[in-house]
């Protein structure tokens, strides 16, 4: 997934990149930039006034595994000679407790590994421990390990850059030189000056596992707040830094999750987002472990120098425990806004307080120790539509809607006259309106997919009426940065074979100017020996599905070739062109032919394509993929055996659920923090914001959409079946992560015991000698705040086991 945002007044909600193809393959959706917060509901966001990415719910993207106890450290084992040959596959036993049975409206579900709920157990760390050492006994035998993880080390160690934002004359951006565990954010006063480290991320613990979830920067420049998570975890804390002298100040704000943090123009303090501390409460919150359902999200002010306990209650609704509440500051600093989520459906409540109307300002209700909240005013109060606001002239607001729109308009109300609703861009006829954001003043940056493909246009803020359109290559746009009262404009680019472009867009004339401002160069990287183009082939139901191929030129289709199909299908999440190192090794190295399927469950084609593939369409994804598979293998791009499946996350679920499906059309499946267990996802911390796109077990209808598809609950042997080709599984490699508080390893722990069980520990002679193995990696999560070494080591294993099982070799 790559990355998306969304906010109301000036960015909009990032959703994910959800994992996804970024720089070295499958990085899940995080993404550094100015106000960067790790996305409610599950996706990462980023926020402030100055950032703009893809937008779409803030609260849409969310979903990928956890792993078990952090104790358990997966040993990475050495380097094998070549052609070494798997060692005897002796999966560890799993303890089958017949007992459990659930009640689904009258039909009995076994539940035999629900004990792997239990995350803290010394079973469940001892039989994550004897699955670490399976792996990494497979691992050591994968012959391009190493050379893996040398090349990967290689293309990325280069200088990386994020497009600035400014503050009151200071720039602020996220840069890399090379192979620092992670990115950190720059300062230089003017766009000339000198640039110098503000924050580096990786001195905040010994081994990088500390990252930065979200930032920001005070309208005056001033201070920094900034919210850290350890190992992964979507738990944040979030503490303040003077900008001038870099001098950390006393405040540290705890238990906050799904938030953002937005500062009031006068810069005394900032709205954020939290969870009411539990009542074992320590002082931080146990990342990685605690997998309770998240309720009663609360909105506070924080006052810059005092203690959190002291904080201003702003809002709360113990009347609605499930709402997810994002606050946000118009550029003018007049309202605080509030967008009211309860799923990650693109659908919210938006509200909005006069912050200039209240008596006694933010500072009075902090002086008279008053409960009262904010008064708020409920401008839409109903989850009918997507609401982002994206700029206001006083009481006028000019707000992002899918209201009747399903590729989303532009709409204007006075909020002084609700009723009074105009649309200002009307919905196009065939492009989704991705995101606007309004910039210098009287001007609107729009940026438009269509067929997957972005278009970038300059128009009237007043009228909507197009002034110009803004040539860009085939690719992405990642992110805006620029404010209304700017005449400059950051544009963040990449493509398949363009690493990344950030472009300076001029407005000071009547014309927009676009020059380059920074370009990232890869050593060893030559695109000219690359292709990248897009087909469209028929899935089961005869509905077009666009997919892009990338590979070197002028290969000869002949079915030798190996491939990698990646795919996500949910949340409306859309899988545009993206950079990725890995993908250049495989390329390279391997030959293999690179493939993104955009199926349908995302957002390529607005809310009607994201329907056609969620709650009981779902089965859409599926045959979509595996359409995929068939038409790469009639095409002559590759053969069953020499095909592998990815995807993470959602992506993870399509994964398995394929290979239960189709067994015998892969050659190697890699499912990363997948959702396994569509019965009881919603039970576990934010899972419960996902049945708006799978639904519900405790919904009778629901239940039954659901257990047709649930991965957990479709292992079967493909031998008894009949089927020529479908003899057994894949090679399955799940991958999942110690910390991963999304969603919970019990997921790809009990599918795994279930597929080890059913094909293999339970079959005399089975004919299952493909391994199925998980790679649980240690310290992280869902795979956001990863470190370099961690995302390279990772790809080196996953695509060293891939090569291995499908018998291709290295080419230097």
């Amino acid at each position: 997934m790559l990355a998306t945002l969304s906010h109301p007044g000036d960015t909009h909600t990032l959703y994910y990149l959800l994992l996804f193809i970024l720089r070295v393959g499958i990085v899940m959706c995080c993404h550094p930039a100015t106000s960067l917060c790790f996305r409610s509901l599950g996706r990462p966001f980023i926020q402030s006034h100055s950032i703009h990415y893809q937008l779409r719910t803030h609260l849409r993207r969310a979903l990928c595994i956890a792993s078990p106890p952090p104790n358990r450290q997966f040993a990475m084992g050495s380097l094998a000679a070549a052609d070494e040959p798997l060692p005897p596959l002796r999966y560890p036993p799993a303890r089958r407790d017949g007992d459990i049975v659930d009640d689904y409206h009258g039909v009995l579900v076994p539940d035999p590994y629900r004990w792997m709920e239990e995350l803290e157990s010394e079973e469940v760390k001892e039989y994550v421990g004897a699955q670490a050492a399976l792996a990494n006994a497979v691992l050591a035998t994968c012959d391009h390990r190493g050379r893996l993880r040398g090349q990967l080390t290689a293309l990325l160690d280069h200088p990386r850059y994020r497009a600035p934002f400014k503050r009151a004359g200071t720039y602020f951006y996220f840069h890399n030189p090379g192979l620092l565990p992670h990115s950190a954010l720059y300062v230089q006063h003017g766009l000339g000056g000198e640039p110098s480290v503000l924050l580096d991320p990786g001195e905040l613990s010994d081994d990088a596992t500390v990252s930065l979830s979200m930032i920001g920067v005070s309208d005056d420049g001033e201070h920094l707040a900034y919210g850290t998570s350890a190992s992964g975890s979507d738990w944040v804390t979030i503490s303040v830094m003077r900008v001038r002298d870099r001098r950390r100040l006393p405040d540290a704000l705890s238990w906050v999750k799904f938030s953002r943090i937005a500062w009031t123009s006068d810069g005394m303090g900032f709205f954020y987002s939290r969870f009411p501390a539990p009542k074992d409460d320590d002082g931080a919150p146990e990342s990685g472990i605690r997998t309770d359902v998240n309720l009663n999200h609360e909105v506070y002010y924080h006052f810059l120098g005092t203690d959190q306990s002291d904080d201003v209650m702003c809002w709360k609704d113990p009347e609605h425990p499930k709402y997810i509440y994002t606050p946000e500051v118009t550029e003018d600093g007049k309202y605080v806004l509030l967008s009211v989520s309860e799923s990650s459906e693109p659908v919210n409540k938006l509200y909005y307080c006069d912050l200039s109307a209240l008596s006694h300002g933010l500072s009075g209700m902090k002086a008279k120790g008053t409960h009262e909240m904010l008064p708020f005013v409920k401008l839409v109060d109903e989850f009918e539509a997507f609401y982002g606001v994206v700029a206001n002239d006083g009481t006028r607001f000019t707000i992002q809607t899918n209201k009747d729109a399903p590729r989303y308009k532009l709409s204007r109300v006075d909020v002084d006259d609700p009723q009074s609703w105009t649309d200002v861009l009307p919905e196009d006829d065939k492009a989704v309106l991705e995101y606007a954001c309004a910039v210098h003043g009287d001007k609107l940056l729009v940026n438009y997919l269509s067929d997957v493909k972005y278009v970038l246009q300059m128009r009237s803020l007043a009228t909507g009426e197009l002034l110009h359109g803004i040539p860009i290559d085939i690719g992405s746009v990642n992110g805006i940065t620029g404010r209304r009262g700017d005449s400059e404009v950051f544009v963040e680019f990449s493509s398949f074979l363009t690493p990344g472009i950030v472009y300076r867009c001029d407005l000071s004339s009547g014309t927009p100017e676009m020059s380059i401002y920074r370009e990232i160069t890869v050593p060893g990287f030559d695109r000219t020996d690359f292709e990248a183009k897009q087909v469209f082939y028929p899935s089961k139901d005869g509905t077009k599905i666009p997919m892009f191929v990338v590979s070197r030129k002028k290969i000869v289709l002949d079915g030798s070739h190996p491939a990698l199909l990646f795919g996500y299908g949910g949340f409306g999440m859309s899988m545009t062109p993206q950079f990725s190192a890995a993908r250049v090794v495989l390329m390279r190295n391997l030959r293999f032919v690179t493939c993104v399927a955009n199926i349908r469950g995302g957002g390529e084609y607005g809310e009607d394509w994201h329907k056609a593939g969620s709650l009981a369409n779902k089965q859409n994804c599926f045959d979509d993929f595996i359409a995929a598979g068939e038409f790469l293998v009639s095409a002559g791009y590759t053969s069953p055996s020499r095909l592998c499946i990815e995807g993470g996350s959602n992506g993870g679920l399509l994964v398995a659920a394929c290979i239960n499906q189709r067994p015998g059309l892969f050659g190697c499946a890699l499912a990363h923090v997948g959702v396994m267990d569509m019965l009881r996802f919603h039970k576990f911390t934010i899972g419960r914001a996902w049945a708006c796109d799978f639904g519900c077990s405790e919904k009778e209808e629901e239940f039954h959409w659901l257990i047709k598809y649930s991965p957990l609950h479709n292992v079967r042997r493909p031998w008894e079946k009949g089927a020529a080709g479908d003899q057994q599984y894949p090679p399955t490699m799940l991958l999942t992560a110690d910390h991963d508080d999304r969603v919970v390893p019990s997921h790809t722990l009990k599918f795994l015991a279930t597929m080890q069980h059913v094909l293999c520990r339970s079959v005399e002679q089975s004919p299952q000698s493909n391994p199925i193995v998980a790679r649980i990696d240690r310290k992280s999560g869902h795979g956001c705040g990863r470190s370099t070494q961690k995302i390279i080591d990772e790809a080196a294993d996953r695509y060293a086991f891939a090569a291995k099982m499908m018998g291709v070799s290295w080419i230097d």
